[in-house]
């Protein structure tokens, strides 16, 4: 029995079109990434992909690109399981800042190592500082010790894990076709498991927005297989302008 894992990157959000740190914060799509969403749901409806179960993030840039995506195949009934775990991980004291901004006030070496080194996470926020997220009711019932003020790839691997091992992995092996709609960290977190991608090169990967991506899995959840849908060369630009972002 092979099982079918479905990852959607939120379309472009307002501040990715700003070319701003985002990360906890809590901004909706552009009108491009509204688009974007809608054709992932096109995407999957061409291609008969059918998913019965969806995962997102608590961040409504994810919540809509799942909402748009299942309107488009007259999906909008089905469950959705939301949790803080696939959020895009946290920028610490970089968030709502200018990328381009940043790198000329810090170097494009050390913005480059905050963004794209797997260990090294941005300065963090002061428990105190309003924009923590233990000062966020939808972070409420969780313990302050566990939010996040700043972090890393490797941060947000450790985060995320559990979450796929105990309720995405689980539905997978109930035999449903899982679709999960989340961010450009939280997934390269989930693909560096799947894929077992080095902490080394985990760095030069690069995850478009909109565009569905397949797995293919095998009884032990394994890849046999995976690809982008649609034009496989739109992918690869989309992939290369996200890796050509300011910062």
């Amino acid at each position: 029995m092979t099982h079918q894992l479905i990852l959607v990157r939120h379309g472009q959000s307002e501040w990715n079109k700003a070319n701003l740190f985002t990360g906890f914060y809590d901004v909706p799509l552009s009108d491009q990434g509204r688009e974007e969403a809608a054709e992932a749901g096109r995407l999957l409806r061409a291609e008969g992909l059918v998913p019965n179960v969806v995962h997102t993030s608590l961040l409504k840039r994810a919540i809509t690109t799942a909402n748009l995506a299942l309107e488009q195949m007259d999906l909008e009934w089905l469950p959705v399981k939301r949790h803080w775990r696939l959020n895009e991980r946290h920028y610490g004291t970089l968030q709502g800042l200018d990328k381009k901004a940043t790198a000329e006030k810090h170097g494009k070496e050390q913005v480059f190592q905050w963004r794209r080194s797997y260990d090294v996470p941005p300065p963090p926020l002061d428990a105190d500082d309003e924009r923590h997220p233990r000062h966020d009711s939808r972070y409420r019932h969780l313990p302050p010790e566990i939010l996040p003020a700043s972090e890393c790839l490797a941060d947000v691997v450790a985060r995320a894990l559990p979450y796929w091992h105990d309720a995405i992995a689980p539905d997978l092996y109930a035999g449903h076709c899982v679709l999960v709609a989340a961010h450009g960290n939280s997934l390269r977190a989930l693909v560096k498991h799947l894929d077992g991608i080095s902490d080394e090169a985990i760095s030069d990967l690069n995850i478009p927005t909109g565009i569905p991506l397949l797995y293919e899995l095998d009884e032990a959840l394994r890849p046999i297989s995976k690809r982008y849908l649609g034009d496989a060369e739109a992918a690869k630009k989309a992939a290369e302008a996200v890796a050509q972002q300011a910062g």
